[in-house]
């Protein structure tokens, strides 16, 4: 299986992707956690373009072109050999960040993402997990984390909600692979309601 988690920025995804990760490992399964954009060698150096610097660093447009390059290098070096050996693959973000961060947040970008996922990805994952929280707290999650990884949360928090209502139509949209899973509490009772839904 293919299954990615999404959210807003500061929602606690790359927690819930090691937790789940986690347990499928000591259930006997064979687990390859991995994260966008990054991934693989060559998607990781495009990351740091993607997430350091100013907030209007790139144009929507361009950040599409940078996501699909570096979830194409991700998909041909990690995610469709890990697959293809019978192992899990758990990311930390996929496609639907893209449609929702440029393709509805960012700009009204979203049949360009769409075309650009056909022409070059082609997969969606079997099981999507999007951690819904209120993104206030999500900001003040961003700021207390800290690093140079914060261009998307310098954006501020009327993008933080934009976010939220696009992760929420997404959820809408794709019923039978997108499960919105209520972000609040600690960290177990989120994985708890994750393991429910997978």
């Amino acid at each position: 299986m293919l299954i990615s988690f999404e959210g807003i920025d500061g929602c606690g995804k790359s927690t819930q992707a090691r937790l789940l990760a986690e347990a499928l490992r000591a259930e006997g399964r064979e687990v390859v956690l991995t994260r966008e954009p990054g991934g693989s060698p060559g998607a990781e150096e495009i990351r740091r373009l993607l997430v350091e610097g100013a907030g209007e660093r790139w144009s929507p447009e361009t950040e599409c072109l940078l996501f699909t390059a570096a979830r194409r290098d991700h998909l041909e070096r990690t995610i469709r050999p890990a697959l293809a050996a019978g192992h899990t693959v758990v990311t930390d973000r996929f496609a639907d960040s893209t449609r929702v961060y440029q393709g509805a947040a960012r700009g009204d970008l979203r049949d360009l993402v769409d075309r650009l996922h056909g022409l070059m990805i082609g997969i969606e994952p079997d099981r999507s997990f999007v951690i819904d929280i209120d993104p206030a707290t999500g900001l003040q999650r961003g700021a207390a984390r800290g690093g140079a990884e914060d261009r998307f949360e310098s954006l501020g928090l009327g993008f933080q909600e934009r976010l939220a209502t696009g992760f929420r139509a997404l959820a809408r949209e794709y019923p039978d692979r997108v499960r919105l899973i209520d972000g609040r509490g600690t960290p177990d009772q989120v994985a708890a309601r994750i393991r429910a839904a997978l």
